[in-house]
């Protein structure tokens, strides 16, 4: 079976884990965001902020969990995966602050390819800080630029997911995918 996988991205609070949680609600089959963890995990080893301190560190953690992320959806039973970020997220956050990585950052998004990519802009009203998400709301749309411009370098066509409520939201994306 060739499971699709479906990446749904954007700018830190901008939903993107509310409607992951909304699809498990509604049965399908879901890798949430790895970034959390990975920050939960530093902290107990005494790093408060991995991102800030290693950036270099905490990304090639993530790009380890996010191609096993890729790899598990790959070979999955079902007919459809969603995940929350993809690969190319990790390099627009490495762009965003500057810092270089190794190539095979970059061939591992050219060699793992995801279906569709749905885009979730950056939302004041819903916004929030909180203690693994630092960013303020102007440097989300900072990073919702990079985002943007990282998957279209890897030519990804980009599905914008409109604001509305979290179900209305999940709606259109099962919607275009034709789920419901």
């Amino acid at each position: 079976m060739n499971t699709k996988q479906i990446v749904i991205t954007g700018g830190p609070g901008t939903g993107k884990s509310s409607i992951i949680n909304n699809l498990i609600e509604r049965g399908f089959t879901c890798f949430e965001e790895i970034s959390r963890q990975v920050t939960l995990n530093a902290r107990k080893e005494g790093i408060e902020q991995l991102f800030l301190t290693k950036p270099l560190l905490f990304s090639e953690k993530l790009l380890e969990g996010r191609l096993q992320q890729f790899n598990d959806a790959k070979t999955s039973t079902e007919g459809i995966v969603f995940l929350d970020r993809g690969l190319p997220d990790i390099l627009a956050y490495m762009d965003y602050i500057g810092d270089s990585y190794p190539q095979y950052f970059i061939d591992t998004c050219h060699n793992n390819i995801y279906d569709n990519v749905f885009v979730l802009a950056p939302w004041q009203d819903i916004f929030k800080s909180d203690s693994e998400r630092y960013e303020t709301f102007e440097q989300a749309i900072t990073i919702h630029n990079y985002l943007l411009s990282t998957y279209k370098r890897f030519g990804y066509h980009l599905i914008d997911v409109p604001f509305g409520s979290i179900e209305h939201r999940t709606d259109f994306i099962l919607d275009l995918l034709h789920l419901q």
